[in-house]
């Protein structure tokens, strides 16, 4: 198999990346490199293009591929830029989702659990959207958008995984916009108490990256088209993620507590249904304290993580 993955060289692309190469897949990576690194690529096989998702005639000079996974958009939800983000985000998917149906190749893409804003939990797929900002607003369109054709066009499988609170290795050029995980890590790493809103009880569905890159590779083998949530189905505190992180590093830091400059809006509090997921025989691996465990034990305490050096077309 040979796919064509967006994003390649970001976070959860370059997992996916390399999870596809391990398996024997043969892969494409496709990125301008402007919210990702090329080190993330180490270690990679596959035939690299440098090139934006908004270009319109990169699309005649594609490669033949058996699936797309879409992983590249803007992922900073502090950007104040509305017209980027919406450009790249929902333009630029659009882009990709009408060369896959033009090809009729199957397509997997990057969707976000912020599309949900503050709404009921578990968050199923089925109830309503309530996006919060621009980047979920886009994330939204982009579901919408599919939805939409697939009623009207026979499309080939599309599937967008709605991706709750991610974390893993890979993340350390995303800066500011990393996982608490990691940036907790970094000042408990150094002595420093590790900061959080007050009271640390905010709670996310946090889902260790290696789930995410296996739920969104299986997703390539559905029947129909779907949107899927992908997260843990449990719900965890911040308090959790530094108890976990003591614990890996063999601490006992307490809790820096301070007012949330965001809470008009933050979401408070995310967990993700997984009903589907599990009907379709697809579930996370890891719960929030091996995750954080290994991240920390395999990845983060084992090697310097690289400064986010990024290399644009």
């Amino acid at each position: 198999m040979k796919v064509l993955v967006t994003g390649a060289a970001g976070f959860i692309g370059s997992n996916i990346v390399k999870l596809l190469e391990s398996k024997g897949a043969k892969t494409i990576i496709f990125d301008n490199f402007s919210h990702s690194s090329y080190k993330n690529l180490d270690g990679t096989k596959g035939d690299v293009i440098c090139a934006d998702i908004l270009d319109a005639a990169i699309y005649k000079k594609l490669p033949k591929v058996d699936a797309i996974i879409h992983e590249a958009a803007i992922t900073d939800t502090t950007l104040l830029d509305d017209t980027k983000m919406m450009m790249v985000n929902f333009e630029g998917f659009k882009n990709v989702f009408n060369y896959s149906l033009k090809k009729k190749i199957k397509l997997v893409y990057a969707s976000s659990a912020g599309v949900y804003g503050n709404g009921r939990s578990p968050m199923s797929e089925t109830q309503e959207a309530a996006p919060h900002n621009t980047y979920a607003y886009s994330k939204y369109l982009c579901d919408v958008h599919s939805e939409k054709v697939s009623k009207v066009v026979k499309t080939p499988l599309v599937v967008g995984v709605r991706y709750f609170n991610v974390y893993g290795p890979n993340e350390y050029h995303k800066g500011s916009a990393a996982s608490m995980t990691y940036q907790l890590y970094l000042q408990m790493k150094n002595g420093k108490r590790p900061r959080v809103f007050k009271h640390g009880e905010q709670k996310r569905d946090f889902i260790y990256v290696k789930d995410v890159a296996r739920i969104t590779v299986e997703a390539l083998n559905l029947k129909k088209n779907a949107i899927l949530n992908v997260g843990t189905g449990t719900a965890g505190s911040f308090n959790e993620i530094i108890a976990a992180l003591n614990k890996s590093l063999n601490k006992n830091l307490k809790p820096d507590y301070f007012d949330n400059p965001y809470a008009d809006v933050y979401q408070d509090f995310t967990q993700a249904d997984i009903g589907l997921l599990k009907k379709l025989g697809i579930a996370p691996e890891f719960d929030l304290r091996s995750g954080i465990k290994d991240y920390v034990i395999n990845y983060l305490e084992k090697e310097i993580q690289p400064k986010a050096d990024s290399a644009k077309c």
